[in-house]
């Protein structure tokens, strides 16, 4: 089986969420999911099933308002198509919390599109249970956390070294103007003195 993309719309046709797993023009998928909400017509009381088209095959899920939407291509095995629908059926609640809406689903995202990439790769369905979704994508976070922590605290030691390097400067420009100071007051004094040593001369 191929999977094209896995989305997650409203049933205006919205893209809350989308991962695609192929290499397919963008504004294919984005076309196909906006043909999605005309396909359904009458078919959206289902609790979940699927479309066919000329070209592609969609397995939806409702989720009251919104609808979970993985696109195939016609020669993907149907079962291996419902086992998909299965397990991300599973997905979503479980990083977006029981209460499915909008706001839900745009704020775990990111999650989300981790989560579909442990389930889909390159276009095939992968072999792992939610528990292990959660697993990986835990250790993906943990490990994007060490490098977020990485980067940081790169970032706070060359603010640290700019700082250093300010007060450096300063303290430089402050000996060079001390210095000029007390030069010029040397070449004051030296002129004082020749002239005063000139004038008791001329007596």
């Amino acid at each position: 089986m191929v999977v094209l993309a896995t989305s997650v719309c409203t049933k205006n046709g919205k893209v809350l969420v989308s991962r695609q797993f192929v290499s397919i023009p963008r504004s294919r998928i984005e076309g196909l999911l906006a043909a999605f909400p005309k396909l359904l017509s009458g078919n959206d009381n289902q609790q979940h099933t699927f479309i066919e088209t000329t070209s592609v095959r969609y397995l939806y899920q409702r989720f009251e308002d919104l609808f979970l939407v993985v696109i195939t291509n016609k020669a993907s095995n149907i079962v291996e198509d419902l086992e998909t629908l299965r397990i991300l059926t599973k997905v979503v609640p479980d990083y977006c919390g029981a209460i499915l809406n909008e706001k839900a689903i745009v704020e775990n995202g990111f999650e989300l599109i981790f989560a579909f990439d442990e389930v889909v790769s390159l276009g095939y369905k992968e072999s792992v249970t939610l528990e292990q979704i959660r697993t990986f994508t835990e250790l993906d976070s943990h490990e994007e956390k060490i490098h977020e922590m990485i980067e940081k605290n790169k970032e706070r030691e060359a603010r640290e070294e700019a700082k250093r390097r300010m007060k450096e400067i300063e303290r430089e420009k402050r000996e060079r103007e001390k210095m000029g100071i007390t030069s010029g007051m040397s070449s004051i004094g030296s002129g004082s003195m020749g002239g005063m040593g000139s004038g008791m001369g001329g007596r």
